[in-house]
């Protein structure tokens, strides 16, 4: 077959295949996401990108891939040096067979990772009610490190406010769609209030762009990204656009603290908060960190509803509760923040 009428499907089914992998594995997994599919053999994770094209990612082409699956590698060797090992190729060998890392004609590229136990990821460990405070202060201390690590964001405090303010307004384009017959009189007051703080913290926001607390940092700080084994690594940044990865260190941090306050653990989400100060030794006040949770909870509540525009998704009524369930944090982080709001309808 010609390599250019290749599909996905014709990848995916290659790849399920153990023999197609150059390591012997006496069981293969095949997990398929939003954005790629994952193979796990017995030692390693291989992921493959889909052929898609998002707001801000272009997979189409294999060449566009391969750039991703590089810009994979660099950037999530910041924080899992140990996990992200090298980019392979998916190849036609000359029997006509596809085969990982073979001699042959390249027709894709996978990004190879150290498999991770599933049991030491932080997701996991809320769920059982398994995270110990002493965790989530050796997160803190890692991610303080990194962000210290980082040269400042290329955003001066206008820029910086500007990007936050496109924010907003990208949240509350998504959530008052009317395709989703979501609460938009509620919505739209939240990103008021949100816009109103944004313009009276003007100056604070401004310091700290201009103190280097801006900088290009993960993106996507969420528990299932969080590896608490030997070494703590965190894996699966947004490799695929800097804009998003453009942020505030306590704001990266806050939102895994609101994650896990999602999951019922407001205690745990307060020592990592708590531990992040101490160790970046960053006085943010308090109502800064709200602001920013509630921002994050507004995109979230964005990413979670647009999962209704898939066919799969459209019958679960995870997406929407999930999604009602953010935007009431959303609202709780503003009121802590002191920014008050109309009440509820009922």
């Amino acid at each position: 077959m010609d390599e250019a009428l290749l599909t996905l499907a014709d990848k995916v089914a290659a790849l399920r295949d153990p023999a197609c992998y150059p390591e012997t594995t006496r069981a293969l997994q095949a997990i398929e996401t939003h954005m790629s599919w994952v193979f796990l053999t017995d030692a390693h994770a291989y992921k493959l990108k889909k052929p898609v094209q998002y707001d801000h990612q272009d997979f189409r082409t294999v060449q566009g891939r391969r750039f991703y699956c590089g810009e994979e590698l660099r950037l999530n060797r910041r924080l899992a040096p140990d996990v992200y090992l090298d980019v392979v190729p998916l190849v036609r060998t000359p029997d006509g067979r596809l085969c990982v890392g073979a001699r042959g004609r390249t027709v894709d590229w996978l990004v190879r990772m150290r498999r991770l136990p599933s049991g030491a990821m932080l997701d996991g460990l809320l769920a059982r009610r398994e995270a110990a405070p002493a965790q989530m202060q050796a997160i803190a201390v890692r991610l303080a490190a990194f962000h210290g690590s980082q040269p400042p964001a290329p955003l001066d405090g206008p820029a910086y406010r500007a990007l936050l303010l496109h924010r907003i307004g990208q949240s509350e384009r998504e959530l008052c769609d009317p395709a989703w017959a979501l609460p938009g009189a509620r919505i739209a007051a939240i990103c008021a209030r949100q816009r109103d703080f944004l313009a009276a913290h003007a100056a604070d926001l401004d310091r700290r762009a201009g103190a280097g607390r801006v900088v290009d940092g993960h993106g996507d700080l969420r528990p299932e990204h969080v590896f608490l084994g030997e070494p703590l690594a965190v894996i699966d940044c947004l490799e695929f656009s800097q804009e998003l990865r453009l942020l505030d260190g306590i704001d990266e941090v806050g939102f895994l603290a609101l994650e896990c306050e999602r999951a019922h653990a407001g205690a745990l989400a307060a020592v990592l908060l708590q531990a992040y100060r101490q160790a970046s030794g960053d006085p943010v006040p308090p109502e800064l960190v709200h602001f920013y949770q509630s921002l994050r909870a507004c995109i979230r509540a964005g990413l979670a509803i647009r999962h209704l525009r898939e066919a799969r998704y459209r019958a679960p009524s995870v997406w929407r509760g999930r999604t009602l369930r953010y935007l009431a944090l959303a609202a709780r982080h503003l009121r802590a923040c002191a920014v008050k709001l109309p009440p509820a309808a009922p």
